[in-house]
């Protein structure tokens, strides 16, 4: 089976989605799935490559935003007529989509889209804020073959969208456990030495530095952590557009790493994890930091409150929530290390149970197979239908039948454009 993934963008851009679909690849090559990524290309990017055996297929987006998206389309389509995929996998409800959606229509292929992100900066507020979103989101609740939803969050939000059960599928994303795992104390001491990290107490984030993590909070109030235990340092670790602001906020105590190839190293040598976010889908940080024991201190948004147990597997707060409830929930953790010890082991028990990565990619294989074997069943009956009432006339139905899928095409594009 060849599945090809469609994302905005791919490595060597680095975000939750890209790591996500990076990590999944090889497993999904192990299980049978020949897997294709088509995605935008931007300065410096080739437009073919292949990274870590998975060829990548860029294509160019020139002008402001709407142009760029239909340019995207329009390129790849072709392209995909070419790859001749039997599932297409979409990664976003924006363009990845729509892109997807035009195709299923013209070359008969099933669609899985992946919702990325819930809340008021997830991908159905914002097609709702688009000129003609809901009659795309309508287009795909009626196109799309199946609905991949990373946490409760965004089921409920397709489901008051009216799209049914039958085409929404909870397959949350996974961690790699064995890599990301737990290390004693003394292998604690030995990575703080080999990544040049204090001795003091150590919180860290990581993850792209984006407004929306909303870091300067923690920053703000860091001060007031050093004042109760002097050695505190809070590590971001990562790069993003919000770096060079960040960095001109930082006061003592506060570090950056800049973009690094692995993150669990930095991990497994905290104390803590910390996750402010406004928003989220579900975050592969907050996954990975559990996976590898560690107390996380999180907003309840996106999957959070799917996978920590306020005060059993970790620690929740409101997206809003004041800076002194967060200097509070930080102080406690710092102060009591037999709480951050239990908090961390149900985390990772959390996890390892329920967000393991070859599970993701089991779930992925069998939805991939359940949308191809529908979709078949539809063009089957169909053609059954359409040999019995129009025998003889099948050079002038073909001639017919090509106008009308590029008319549809067309509309498609028309109407579903970023």
């Amino acid at each position: 089976m060849h599945v090809t993934m469609i994302i905005q963008a791919y490595l060597p851009h680095v975000g939750g989605a890209e790591r996500q679909l990076a990590a999944l690849a090889p497993l999904l090559r192990a299980r049978g799935v020949d897997v294709s990524i088509v995605t935008r290309r931007y300065p410096g990017m080739a437009r073919f490559e292949r990274i870590d055996g998975v060829p990548v297929h860029r294509l160019p987006v020139p002008g402001p935003k709407p142009t760029a998206s239909l340019a995207f389309t329009l390129g790849a389509l072709p392209l995909l007529r070419r790859l001749r995929p039997d599932v297409i996998h979409a990664h976003e409800l924006l363009s990845p989509t729509t892109t997807a959606v035009a195709a299923r229509r013209w070359l008969g292929v099933p669609v899985v889209a992946k919702v990325l992100r819930g809340g008021l900066l997830g991908d159905v507020a914002k097609l709702d804020r688009k000129p003609l979103g809901r009659l795309r989101l309508q287009t795909f609740r009626r196109q799309v073959d199946g609905f991949v939803v990373i946490s409760r969050e965004i089921d409920q939000e397709l489901a008051a969208r009216g799209i049914g059960p039958e085409k929404r599928f909870f397959i949350p994303n996974g961690v790699d456990t064995a890599r990301f795992a737990p290390v004693t104390v003394a292998e604690k001491r030995r990575l703080r030495q080999e990544l040049g990290l204090d001795a003091g107490e150590l919180a860290v984030f990581t993850g792209r530095l984006a407004a929306e993590k909303q870091l300067d909070k923690l920053i703000a109030l860091w001060p007031q952590v050093r004042a109760c235990y002097p050695g505190a340092v809070l590590l971001l670790v990562g790069t993003g557009p919000e770096a060079a602001r960040l960095a001109e906020l930082a006061g003592p105590g506060v570090q950056f790493t800049g973009r690094v190839a692995d993150v669990a190293p930095y991990l497994q040598a905290a104390d803590l994890f910390v996750l402010p976010s406004a928003t989220e889908g579900l975050s592969n940080a907050l996954l990975e930091a559990l996976a590898a024991g560690l107390p996380a201190i999180a907003t309840c948004v996106g999957g959070a409150p799917d996978v920590i147990t306020d005060q059993t597997s970790g620690w929740l707060l409101p997206p809003d929530a004041p800076p002194w409830q967060w200097l509070e929930a930080i102080l406690s953790l710092l102060a009591l290390a037999d709480k951050r010890a239990h908090l961390g082991s149900n985390g990772r028990q959390k996890v390892v149970a329920d967000y393991g990565l070859a599970a993701t990619a089991d779930a992925l294989v069998a939805l991939y197979g359940g949308v191809r074997a529908d979709l078949a069943g539809v063009y089957a009956e169909g053609t059954q239908r359409s040999t019995k009432k129009h025998e003889g006339r099948r050079g002038h139905q073909q001639h017919q039948a090509s106008r009308k899928v590029f008319a549809r095409l067309a509309a498609t594009l028309r109407s579903l454009r970023s």
